[in-house]
């Protein structure tokens, strides 16, 4: 299941490794698809039963809840024994979805969480990094000016990906992800 799948962007990645999928989201989503199999609010119970998905997607979506906690405990009830939640967050990243944007999460947080819920990590990964942080915030920045606006922010995004792709921009990424990170990467499991 892909909660608060928006407009289903990891899609493309995760398909060849799935034989159904559920697409779930919020009416009032900015993101309004043609993949949305069920609306309903990630704030309420979820209308599954207990143990049904054995793979949870949840992408962007955790600082847009207002009382993250039940849906936590939604998530591990509907998750199969074995099964895996699989979701990021942002962390340094501009207010998006005004006015549902909520929360930012430190890995402490979402450790907590897991815990909370009864699931076991797997993988917590701090993303990006100071290169990325900042490239995102100028890019972000400047888009809105006139003319040059959208190119140079697209140029600044382009020169970043390059310069992260060398051993330096690799090294700089892993190193200043932990203190300064752009987002998190979860796996967790149900025991």
């Amino acid at each position: 299941m892909d909660l608060g799948c928006g407009n289903v962007p990891l899609f493309g990645l995760y398909r060849r490794f799935v034989s159904e999928t559920v697409c779930v989201d919020w009416g009032n989503t900015l993101h309004k698809n043609e993949f949305l199999d069920l609306e309903c609010d990630l704030t309420q119970p979820l209308p599954f039963t207990a143990s049904e998905f054995d793979t949870l997607i949840l992408s962007d979506v955790l600082e847009h809840i207002p009382e993250p906690a039940p849906l936590w405990t939604e998530m591990a009830r509907v998750l199969r024994k074995g099964g895996h939640l699989i979701m990021n967050v942002p962390f340094f990243y501009p207010l998006h979805e005004q006015p549902h944007d909520y929360y930012r999460y430190s890995e402490f947080a979402l450790r907590r969480f897991v815990q909370s819920a009864g699931l076991v990590p797997v993988e917590l990964v701090a993303t990006g990094g100071v290169a990325e942080v900042l490239t995102d915030i100028l890019a972000k920045t400047v888009v809105g000016l006139p003319l040059a606006g959208r190119p140079s922010a697209a140029f600044l995004q382009w020169l970043t990906s390059v310069f992260i792709k060398t051993a330096p921009g690799r090294a700089l990424s892993a190193r200043t992800a932990p203190r300064f990170p752009f987002g998190y990467f979860l796996v967790a499991r149900k025991a």
